[in-house]
């Protein structure tokens, strides 16, 4: 090797070290440069002042626990005992939970650690917090005074009009027209029975085993009638929503299946050598599963109204597309062979595609529609709150009413537990059909 040889060979080496050392450089900085902007676009320093992880905790907790009111009307002086403050929580007349004491105007109401909240006449209540003291507050007519004077400890918010207190134990407000204790516990109080229901109270082997609680009904039976129908948790409702929320990807799916196939032929070179038919078929494909499903679901809301079939019809669209892309993909690499010894046995066009083509792609094709709809599943409670149908109503409902939080938590948990039913169901499907296993 020739000495300039050489040296063009150890002049190209040193530039291939230079682009190395260039290119080892470069992407960290570009890298730091891209965060650097993510940091001033997204105000990452303006969105941590504004962070409030206690409205956080508090969220949390709420989705596993529940409260119970106790209300004062400073109207007519009644008190009212409601879980979650809801009427169909409200405790029967003549009852009240075992933590109220006293009577009328002197009513004394035990929270949660040593704290105790008592009701006295002309609209006036203490609150014994331990470790600060004992607060009072009363309604005069016109307006809340208190003895926490101009510097109030920061849990409590005081005002000329309104008054709440809340502490580890509880929480207490006073406005003008009521006073209202709040009182927590943990789980999901009412899941099973309302207390009007005669079962509530009640242990599974007394209803199982005891004697007929209600006169008029057996005791599965009338247990099974007041858990489906629970006004407050309306078991019956979701299991219907969650059949909605199912039925929505299943329709959709399947359907678009169904439309995308034939559809995939025009598409697909081997099968429709016009190129312009080709371009136009891929060009709609592009168009309808590169608009989001919830943009169709928008769409199709105002062309046929709100409801579960508009939900399907979405999916239906979306995945037209996406499965035309992926069916005209696999018509294109069939093996010819197999075609050729259909049409060997003087098999019409129609029949070679159905005993030669299909077979070969059905693999393909029933492993992917039942992954989507495996997906579509999830996207349904989506779609559901935008339709207004499925599961996805009623968690957007409870949602809206920013105190049904436990409520949230237990649909969120039916539909964790709804799109693990149809992962396993997928997988079950995929190995008796594709793979044959199981027979």
């Amino acid at each position: 090797m020739s000495m300039m040889e050489l040296n063009a060979r150890h002049i190209e080496a040193q530039e291939l070290i230079s682009r190395k050392r260039l290119t080892a450089y470069a992407v960290p900085a570009v890298i730091l440069v891209y965060f650097t902007y993510i940091f001033f676009a997204f105000d990452i320093a303006g969105l941590a002042s504004r962070a409030q992880p206690a409205n956080a905790m508090t969220l949390a907790s709420d989705m596993f626990s529940y409260k119970v009111h106790v209300t004062r009307s400073h109207r007519t002086g009644e008190i009212d005992y409601a879980v979650e403050g809801e009427r169909k929580g409200r405790y029967p007349e003549g009852t009240r939970p075992d933590w109220v004491s006293g009577t009328g105007a002197f009513t004394v109401v035990e929270l949660n650690r040593d704290h105790e909240v008592r009701l006295l006449p002309e609209n006036a209540m203490e609150f014994d917090v331990p470790g600060h003291g004992m607060i009072t507050a009363r309604f005069d007519g016109s307006k809340v005074i208190t003895n926490l004077g101009d510097m109030p400890p920061d849990w409590v918010n005081a005002s000329r009009t309104r008054v709440a207190i809340t502490t580890p134990g509880g929480r207490v407000t006073m406005t003008r027209s009521k006073t209202e204790i709040f009182r927590y516990f943990t789980g999901w109080e009412l899941f099973f029975f309302t207390l009007d229901s005669p079962y509530h109270g009640q242990s599974l082997a007394t209803i199982l085993l005891g004697d007929r609680i209600d006169p008029a009904r057996g005791n599965l039976e009338g247990a099974w009638q007041d858990f489906w129908s629970n006004p407050m948790w309306r078991h019956g409702d979701v299991v219907w929503a969650i059949g909605e929320t199912i039925l929505m990807a299943f329709l959709g799916t399947f359907g678009a299946a169904m439309v995308a196939l034939p559809l995939a032929f025009l598409a697909a070179k081997r099968f429709a050598p016009v190129m312009a038919v080709r371009f136009a078929m891929r060009r709609v494909f592009d168009f309808v599963r590169g608009v989001d499903a919830l943009i169709w679901t928008i769409v199709l809301s105002r062309a046929f109204g709100p409801g579960p079939m508009t939900g399907a019809l979405a999916i239906l669209v979306t995945d037209t597309g996406t499965f035309g892309k992926i069916f005209s993909e696999a018509l294109e690499n069939v093996d010819e062979k197999q075609i050729e010894g259909v049409s060997s046995t003087g098999a019409k066009p129609l029949q070679r595609y159905r005993f030669g083509v299909i077979p070969q792609v059905v693999p393909v094709l029933l492993s992917q529609v039942l992954y989507f709809l495996e997906s579509n599943t999830r996207s349904a409670t989506i779609i559901g709150a935008i339709t207004g149908g499925g599961i996805g109503l009623l968690i957007t409902q409870a949602i809206q009413t920013q105190k049904d939080w436990e409520e949230v938590a237990y649909y969120i948990v039916l539909i964790i537990l709804m799109v693990i039913f149809m992962d396993w169901l997928s997988g079950v499907l995929r190995r008796r059909l594709i793979r044959g296993e199981g027979q």
